[in-house]
């Protein structure tokens, strides 16, 4: 640990670069994902307002609905948009050039969002998370290749898990501007959804005293002046010739060949092992659990009787547990390897699972089975930080060359998006029809309390009647000066 911290003091540049790449990078992702759920009924209510303020009538529910998945999934079509476009644009300007322009469309994709209401047009709103969805594609995929590629041997798996860390770490600023004691207020839902907007004005300012990344320098350009340059202002005056060598090596490996487009790419044999292994950690990412725990954590607090007023403080505490577990894994990941975090975490995430599932089961007849289940909520968030959550993207991002990294990042990043806009289109309507399925049993169960509550009565008239029969006896039977005087039975005093 002494000599990773150490590292860290001597590449001190370098972790400048990176924060400035994470703030305006997979950070402004995971913010735009999870601020969209805090300001979600005061969108609606807009949206009604302005059409019943143009059109004199009140939206039905089904548009509404409707209405609200279209501003959801538009994030995500904007991404997949992004993503497609991210590979040609990388090979042609490079990161840096692509970052900023990048970071445009961000700020005007959020004067849409931020003017919307002033505006009285609820359609800004949907431009805007169009243009964010954009910005996300070109980002979540730049970021993660530029961070890779700045970084040197000893610290490849630290930098690689950076992206991971800001990603979590917009989640979690997203809950805390979210609270309604900040900008999770009616009044101020169009300024939380603007803050994107001020995170890329400044990495727009401070990114271009940074330079290019050096494999894109000498192996795509042929700038090796640049590449020096580059690799001295990052990594500062050290022996840096091992890293320079093997990107020569890699330049002689791979003379002649450009940078693949994504038909190239999937014609091409050779990179087929790379693109399993891709597909299959993307895949074993979407099905392991962590979407249905995103989405759901509030009703599972809520069948823990967790008050109302806590529940946005405690759905904070699963965030930061993220971003802790995460800072840990960056420091252990390159002393136990990328193969062991990811059996780890996924073994333990898989036995939280069950163990969470057992939990909501007897959470009927244990009371204290709905703690159970909080606690088992954190630990898959930590067991997802420390494990697959940091080892992926530095997997994604070492099994590909130069030449083919873009492109295999554009499928990933389809990949990713298409699960995330199927999400964004069905999860509202699963929303609704889930309240409504529970609304129907509570309403199927009032007979049934009904006939419960006329059985008691029933047995109570009855416990009354044998008091009184009791009393009468022992009052027959008893001479006429020790006959107790007839009084009314505990149990109807009592009820």
């Amino acid at each position: 640990m002494a000599g990773f911290l150490s590292d860290l003091v001597q590449y001190r540049k370098l972790l400048l670069m990176i924060m400035v790449l994470g703030i305006g990078g997979t950070h402004l992702s995971g913010f735009q994902m999870s601020v969209i759920n805090y300001t979600s009924p005061y969108i609606q209510k807009f949206i009604n307002e302005t059409w019943l303020e143009r059109y004199g009538s009140v939206l039905q529910q089904e548009t509404l609905t409707l209405l609200w998945s279209f501003i959801v999934s538009m994030y995500c079509v904007g991404g997949m948009i992004g993503c497609l476009c991210s590979g040609f644009l990388t090979a042609k300007y490079g990161k840096k050039k692509c970052l900023l322009f990048n970071d445009v469309v961000l700020i005007i994709a959020t004067l849409h969002t931020g003017f919307s209401r002033r505006a009285k047009s609820f359609e800004m709103i949907l431009i805007g998370r169009f243009l964010e969805g954009i910005g996300a594609g070109v980002h979540l995929s730049v970021h993660v290749q530029y961070a890779g590629e700045i970084s040197p041997k000893r610290l490849r798996g630290f930098v690689n898990v950076s992206s991971s860390v800001f990603l979590a770490l917009g989640k979690a600023v997203a809950r805390i501007l979210g609270l309604r004691d900040l900008l999770g207020t009616e009044d101020m839902w169009n300024v939380l959804l603007s803050f994107s907007g001020l995170v890329a004005l400044i990495q727009l300012v401070f990114l271009p005293f940074f330079p290019e990344s050096p494999p894109y320098l000498l192996l795509q350009k042929g700038d090796k002046p640049g590449c020096l340059k580059a690799m001295k202002q990052l990594w500062g005056e050290r022996n840096y010739l091992t890293e320079f060598d093997d990107m020569m090596k890699e330049k002689a490996i791979t003379k002649g060949t450009k940078i693949m487009n994504v038909l190239e790419m999937l014609k091409e044999p050779s990179v087929y092992p790379q693109l399993g292994i891709m597909l299959l950690i993307l895949l074993s990412l979407q099905l392991c659990g962590l979407s249905a725990i995103t989405f759901y954590t509030s009703e599972i607090f809520q069948t823990a009787n967790l008050q109302e007023s806590i529940i946005p403080y405690v759905s904070l505490g699963v965030s930061v547990s993220e971003v802790i577990s995460l800072i840990f894994c960056s420091s252990i990941i390159d002393r136990f390897g990328r193969r062991i975090l990811l059996w780890g975490g996924y073994l333990l995430m898989a036995l939280i699972l069950m163990l969470l599932e057992i939990s909501l089961l007897l959470s009927d007849q244990f009371l204290w089975m709905r703690y159970c289940s909080v606690i088992l909520i954190f630990l898959f968030i930590i067991a997802y930080g420390l494990g697959p959550a940091g080892a992926i993207t530095s997997v994604m991002n070492e099994i590909f060359t130069l030449s083919t990294r873009s492109s295999a990042f554009v499928i990933g990043g389809i990949i990713i998006w298409l699960g995330l806009t199927f999400t964004g289109m069905i999860f509202p309507f699963a929303v609704r029809l889930s309240s409504t399925c529970s609304s129907q049993k509570q309403k199927g169960n009032q007979p049934l309390k009904s006939q419960r509550n006329s059985k008691r009565a029933r047995l109570r008239r009855n416990a009354i009647r044998l008091w009184r029969r009791m009393l009468l006896k022992r009052r027959h039977s008893a001479p006429s000066s020790d006959r107790p005087p007839l009084t009314k039975s505990p149990i109807s005093k009592s009820n």
